[in-house]
């Protein structure tokens, strides 16, 4: 007993601070924050411990309105609730005052973003009061003008965020909203619209999407905007009969009347259609947050709903549509039905449009959409290349312009489409006007992609475009001016001959000091200028560039790219007599055969460099220390059954001029080719005496049979011959070959036996 009176005696004391006033941020509700200080007591009544802990407590006002009387109000508070202290009358009355004025000025406020603009139909002659709610509801068992009512009222209410929490505890009004809309969809308009406005107010905040769901809404929305699809797609046949009728009989007045009267109809019930799909689709949009919502909507085809609906001219209406589009496009299986249904083409029309936020939106999608190969080309089907480039002029669209054209550009099918636009000058003009400042990323590599082709380079260069890139690029050491330069010097024409004037800037920036990137660039540029009339042995002696080029042979002396732009260096030099004679007193040829060896896995590495002999046999002097001095020709024979066709092509046509001019390596050539040629035939000759058909010399390596074409002794492709003689047997030698082509016929016998 002493010990249950101990327990009771431990909060026997305690003190209540009254503590200050402050007001709801979101509802209408006053906070008092207090602080609660509780003593423990001993068993002779001494205080013990004390314990302090803050507390809160909120009053909310259902009935602040208006007309509320606010001093009546504010003494009503104070007498009911003992934790405020009748000394804080005065700023009760102050807080109760600004919450009023609070929630009048958020009523004036501009809706958000994701918050949907008010349509017709929303105007009522009461103000609802969230106090009546039940007498609404019942409302919504009435017929369906008072259905309307009932859901308008309870509509205002859900306009206000401070109502929602209320709202969502009344689980009778959801359910008898989500029931009238299940049940009565059809039968109005406007009442549907109300009703999923309601629940588009809940699903306008995160943490209620679960109770949307919970009642089905999303599914429902889904069934109604495919209904109202059907029903506009009867509308249109409809009122495009009575249009043929008018037009078929333009003098019958009374079926031009009744033509103009369908199309006022079909006018005010288009508007009310859009203001349903507008709110449901908005609905649909918030809940597709979730993923899985999302996939479900998906399975739902809701990528063809929204495509189809971008034939409206709603603009409100599209631009909620192509939000939807963008954010649906981020997954690949969404973008697939975007390209299935032709959606670039709907999206085409709205460019360029005067509405700044369509306009954005379907930007922002389609560069979404330019990451794919296919879409893009659809892009280009749409005529969006000239499209685009008008709205580049216009600086608050202009980035997004840019990407999705510099997509565009990377496909080499459509580099030439924009010569016939004025992109390019535009782009020239933006280059120019960034002075010596850094320039977009973006603007620069658009540049380098339209400079690959060979119309868009002489664009580039007409006036003094050459002359201001050579300008920025040699000043500002800037690598991708250079690599724009770079792409503008490969093709040939007049324009290449506009680089004879840069030729010994571009060989001065080959100097130690600078960067390697942007050494490649020039060198690259120097490489590309294959100009008969340029004096490629003043260039060299005068920047002293043979002992450059030859050191940064060496493996491992410098990047594999900046190796690679040497090598092909070389090949353009070489095309000089007198080039290709220093280049071998220098002993490049040798450097170039190390290099081989140390690169061979490489195919572009192997290619340059046969080519590059390939350019030095057509002069005597070089083609000498070739043959007589290196083992190139050697390697040669090695690479000309390489897998790659390119350097197989480039080493027979390099070994056919050896042979011309060195008749050992000719004879050596020509066997090598004879062997090569000969164990082809041999092995295939194996692979058909291993088959199990009985007749497997008859049959090619497809299954096809050689006779059908005619006597297979008339298919000279399945042997190999020597000026018209065709070897009877796989054994005969190469020597035979030989003495024919000398005349020594006689002396081996004649054909063997």
């Amino acid at each position: 007993m002493e010990k249950l009176q101990a327990e009771d005696a431990r909060y026997l004391k305690r003190k209540v601070k009254g503590g200050s006033l402050d007001v709801h941020p979101t509802e209408k509700a006053l906070i008092v924050q207090y602080e609660l200080e509780a003593t423990i007591l001993g068993e002779m009544g001494d205080p013990m411990v004390g314990e302090r802990k803050e507390c809160q407590k909120i009053i909310r006002l259902k009935s602040l309105n208006a007309n509320t009387d606010i001093a009546s109000l504010a003494r009503k508070v104070v007498e009911e609730c003992r934790l405020i202290h009748p000394s804080k009358l005065p700023e009760v009355e102050q807080l109760l005052f600004y919450l009023l004025n609070r929630k009048k000025s958020d009523k004036r406020e501009k809706h958000s973003p994701r918050d949907l603009a008010p349509f017709e139909g929303l105007e009522l002659d009461e103000e609802a009061n969230i106090n009546r709610i039940d007498h609404y509801v019942e409302l919504l068992y009435e017929d369906i003008p008072e259905k309307v009512r009932g859901a308008t009222l309870i509509l205002h209410l859900a306009r206000n965020p401070d109502n929602l929490e209320e709202l969502l505890q009344n689980e009778t009004a959801l359910g008898a909203l989500a029931r009238v809309l299940r049940e009565d969809w059809k039968q109005s308009v406007d009442l549907a619209t109300t009703i999923i406005y309601v629940f588009f107010c809940f699903s306008s905040f995160s943490q209620f999407h679960g109770q949307v769901t919970h009642y089905k809404i999303g599914a429902l929305c889904m069934n109604i905007i495919e209904h109202e699809l059907k029903r506009y797609d009867l509308w249109q046949d409809e009122l495009q009969k009575k249009a043929a009728a008018c037009d078929d009989d333009h003098k019958n007045q009374n079926v031009k009347k009744e033509h103009e009267k369908a199309f006022k109809k079909y006018q005010g019930l288009l508007i009310k259609q859009e203001q349903l799909l507008r709110v449901a689709l908005h609905l649909l949009l918030n809940l597709a947050e979730d993923t899985r919502t999302e996939l479900k909507m998906r399975n739902k085809n809701i990528v063809h709903t929204l495509v189809k609906t971008l034939d409206r001219e709603d603009e409100e209406l599209l631009v909620l549509v192509v939000s939807f589009l963008k954010k649906l496009s981020i997954f690949l299986e969404n973008k697939n039905d975007m390209a299935e249904t032709y959606a670039v083409e709907k999206l085409a029309r709205l460019l360029p449009c005067k509405h700044e936020d369509l306009l954005n939106t379907t930007l922002r999608l389609l560069l979404n959409l330019s990451f794919d190969t296919g879409l893009r080309s659809q892009m280009v089907q749409a005529g969006l290349i000239p499209k685009l480039s008008s709205l580049l002029a216009d600086e608050s669209q202009r980035q997004l312009c840019m990407c999705i054209l510099y997509h565009i550009s990377v496909d080499d099918r459509f580099k030439s489409m924009f010569a016939y636009t004025d992109c390019i000058p535009q782009l020239m003009k933006m280059l120019f006007d960034c002075g010596e400042s850094p320039m977009d990323p973006e603007l620069i590599s658009f540049c380098i992609n339209l400079a690959a082709n060979k119309r868009n380079a002489q664009v580039i260069c007409e006036g003094n475009g050459l002359k201001m890139l050579m300008k920025r690029g040699l000043k500002l050491k800037d690598v991708l001016t250079m690599k724009m330069i770079r792409n503008v010097s490969q093709h040939d024409g007049p324009t290449k001959n506009l680089f004879i004037d840069y030729v010994g800037d571009l060989a001065a920036q080959t100097g130690v000091e600078e960067r390697e990137e942007y050494v490649i660039e020039c060198l690259g540029t120097l490489a590309n200028l294959t100009i008969p009339d340029l004096d490629w042995e003043l260039v060299l002696k005068e920047y002293n560039l043979v002992p450059f080029l030859k050191d940064r042979l060496k493996p491992g002396s410098a990047e594999d790219d900046l190796i690679l732009e040497v090598v092909i260096m070389i090949g353009t030099v070489s095309m000089d007599g007198s080039c290709a004679a220093m280049m071998a007193k220098s002993g490049i040829i040798s450097a170039l055969i190390e290099l081989l060896n140390a690169q061979q896995e490489d195919d572009e590495f192997v290619c340059q460099i046969v080519y590059v002999f390939y350019k030095m046999v057509f002069h005597q002097a070089t083609r000498d220390v070739i043959i007589k001095d290196t083992q190139a020709p050697a390697y040669l024979i090695d690479l000309m059954h390489d897998k790659n066709a390119e350097i197989r092509k480039v080493c027979d046509n390099t070994l056919d001029i050896i042979a011309e001019y060195d008749e050992e390596w000719g004879r050596k050539i020509q066997s090598e080719k004879f062997r090569w040629h000969n164990s082809q035939w041999l092995e295939m000759v194996d692979n058909r005496a291993m088959g199990d058909d009985g007749e497997p010399f008859m049959y090619g390596d497809d299954g096809e049979p050689f006779m059908h074409n005619g006597d297979i002794l008339e298919r000279r492709d399945l042997f190999y011959s020597a000026d018209g003689i065709i070897p009877a047997d796989s054994t005969i030698s190469p020597e035979f070959f030989i003495d024919y082509q000398n005349g020594d016929m006689g002396q081996a016998g004649g054909f063997p036996v």
